[in-house]
C-alpha cells in the first residue's frame, strides 16, 4: 500500500474515533441534569460541570436539550439542533451553548463562530425582544466560552 493511501486511511480512523467520541459524550450530556437537590446522569460529567460554576445554568431542571430549530437566513433554509438552551423570560434572555471537542480552539473557530451567530439569527426570529446569547463548551478542558 502507497504511503498516500496509509495516511489517507490513517486520517479517516482518527476522524471516525474522533466523531464516535463526540457522538458518545453529547449522547451522556443530554441526559445530565444537576439542581439542588438532584443530579442525574454520568458522575463523572456531572462533576465536571460543578467545577465551573457557570456551567450550572445549561444543566438545570428548566433548559432543554436538543433543541430543533429551522428557519431561513437570507435565501438559505437553515435547519439545525442546538445542544442546550435556557430561556429566562423573567429577564428576557435566551442562552444557548454548544458542545465541542476539538482540542485546538482555533483552528475552526470561525466556523464555529457562524454556526452560532446562525442559532442567534434564528432565536432571534422567535424571540424579538431577549437578550441572546451563545457559548461553547470545549470538552477537552471543560471550559466554557461566549463567542456570542
Amino acid at each position: 500500500m502507497s504511503k498516500k493511501l496509509s495516511d489517507f486511511i490513517s486520517l479517516q480512523k482518527r476522524q471516525k474515533f474522533a466523531t464516535d467520541a463526540g457522538n458518545l459524550m453529547h449522547k451522556k450530556l443530554q441526559f445530565v441534569f444537576i439542581d439542588k437537590n438532584f443530579e442525574q446522569g454520568d458522575a463523572d460529567i456531572i462533576s465536571k460541570i460543578k467545577i465551573n460554576s457557570e456551567l450550572l445554568q445549561f444543566f438545570c431542571a428548566n433548559s432543554k436539550t436538543e433543541v430543533p430549530i429551522a428557519g431561513k437566513i437570507g435565501d438559505r433554509l437553515i435547519s439545525r439542533r442546538i445542544d442546550r438552551l435556557v430561556i429566562n423570560d423573567s429577564e428576557k434572555i435566551v442562552t444557548f451553548i454548544d458542545y465541542k471537542t476539538d482540542i485546538n480552539k482555533e483552528i475552526l473557530r470561525d466556523k464555529y463562530i457562524k454556526q452560532l451567530t446562525e442559532y442567534k439569527q434564528l432565536l432571534s426570529e422567535i424571540y424579538p425582544d431577549y437578550n441572546i446569547n451563545g457559548y461553547i463548551l470545549w470538552l477537552f478542558d471543560w471550559t466554557i466560552e461566549q463567542l456570542i
